[in-house]
């Protein structure tokens, strides 16, 4: 639980490799999350080539993070054969959230860097990867060693909570 409050997004990474171990652990957490009618939509490319890591960090005007990290995880969602066809994004948002703390808790920086459902960055990131076209990129999660460290912001506030 500890890295609910400590993880932050980091962007700058070092040379660092992230171990393969390491990788099966975030992709255990990722698939780990809830979802809805237990349909786990999800696939996942593990991206450690750097031509295409670079190619990645050009899909979108936010991507950039991406061209200094040792590995980009691209989470995808199936669009055929799902039992809650509406549901898709919200079991990847849970799924991504678990890859980041898990990344957190074995001493990695990670960033969420939203495609879906901007079609534009979905086509290029597709385009990119080769996905077949049942499969859709939900986002590029870049992971590494961090540069540097940053402190957690405490989001808290009282004022937005409701009780009735």
């Amino acid at each position: 639980m500890q890295s609910i409050f400590h993880r932050v997004s980091v962007r700058e990474f070092t040379d660092d490799p992230v171990k393969s171990v390491d990788v099966e652990w975030l992709l255990r957490a990722a698939m780990a999350a809830p979802s809805a009618c237990n349909q786990q939509p999800w696939e996942f490319y593990v991206v450690r080539d750097q031509e295409m890591i670079q190619a990645l960090s050009k899909c979108s005007p936010y991507s950039s993070p991406a061209a200094g990290a040792p590995l980009v995880i691209v989470p995808c969602y199936r669009t055929e054969g799902l039992e809650a066809p509406d549901y898709p994004l919200i079991d990847l948002s849970a799924s991504v959230e678990n890859i980041l703390l898990q990344a957190d808790s074995l001493g990695y920086g990670a960033v969420w860097i939203g495609i879906a459902p901007n079609e534009t960055r979905m086509t290029n990131v597709s385009e990119v990867l080769k996905l077949p076209e049942t499969l859709k990129p939900f986002c590029l999660i870049p992971v590494g060693v961090p540069a540097k460290t940053h402190e957690q912001i405490n989001r808290f506030d009282r004022s937005r909570i409701h009780e009735i």
